[in-house]
């Protein structure tokens, strides 16, 4: 699965909260705005022009655009890096501030229903949306055959 199948499988609605969800302060500090910018196809980046480019984006995850889904993942990405640390300190992955060691394979911690557990866990505190995204982006960073997390409406028995 790539990751405009992600975006694809998750649905248009969601698609919507993702771009909502967008810190462009964020892209900012991490120096991403003006790629993100470039890569959405936008003159102006603001919240207003973010909204309003999602039917366009929708159409080019249709054409399987693999550099937008890449680089409109790092920018839901690094909105949320609050979410992305506590969630990783959950499941007990190592991470430096959200992110990994190069070539690191951290599949070992993340074994059974272990999205279902950190969507029950986080779902209250973080925007639904937002959180399975991450959960189903961080299952393709290990393996790019997985496949697609859709939390089930009950919270799993612990």
């Amino acid at each position: 699965m790539q990751l405009s199948d992600i975006f694809l499988g998750l649905g248009r609605e969601s698609l919507d909260q993702l771009l909502r969800a967008v810190s462009l302060g964020k892209l900012k500090t991490f120096q991403l705005f003006d790629r993100v910018k470039t890569r959405l196809h936008l003159t102006k980046l603001n919240q207003d022009n973010l909204r309003k480019c999602a039917p366009k984006l929708w159409t080019r995850f249709e054409a399987k655009d693999e550099q937008l889904a890449i680089d409109l993942s790092q920018a839901i990405l690094v909105s949320h890096l609050d979410m992305i640390v506590e969630t990783l300190n959950y499941l007990g992955v190592p991470h430096n501030d959200g992110f990994f060691e190069k070539d690191a394979n951290v599949s070992q911690y993340l074994t059974g229903d272990w999205q279902q557990r950190a969507y029950d866990n986080f779902q209250a505190k973080h925007p639904k949306a937002v959180l399975v995204f991450y959960l189903n982006h961080l299952a393709h960073e290990m393996d790019e055959n997985a496949p697609l997390y859709q939390p089930s409406s009950a919270p799993a028995a612990q």
